[in-house]
């Protein structure tokens, strides 16, 4: 059940290394969840507030691999600051990151 305008997240590290700086937000980046790391087989879960966005966007997951590369991950869409799924799953790989939508709001 969404607590109020916005998306659920659950991120998992399905790698073998720590990922850090990791931030999830929307293209208006007008609220932003911060995780200072996350361990190999960790998972996260947290939700993020759309209650002051007004526009259409998409979210932006970004991290730092434990190799100092930065991941910055552009997915999915909402329309008028809303949602249009309850939650969305990210599954960190060793190369790549795995996006799932899931549970369409309406």
């Amino acid at each position: 059940m969404v607590k109020e305008t916005g998306i659920e997240i659950k991120i998992k590290n399905n790698s073998s290394k720590q990922i850090t700086n990791v931030e999830f937000t929307t293209t208006e980046n007008l609220e932003v969840i911060k995780i200072d790391k996350i361990a190999p087989r960790e998972i996260v879960k947290q939700f993020l507030s759309m209650r002051k966005n007004k526009s259409d966007g998409a979210y932006l997951l970004t991290f730092t691999r434990s190799n100092g590369e930065r991941v910055t991950n552009l997915a999915g869409y909402y329309t008028n600051g809303g949602s249009v799924n309850y939650c969305v799953d990210f599954r960190v790989e060793k190369d790549t990151t795995i996006v799932k939508f899931d549970r369409l709001v309406y």
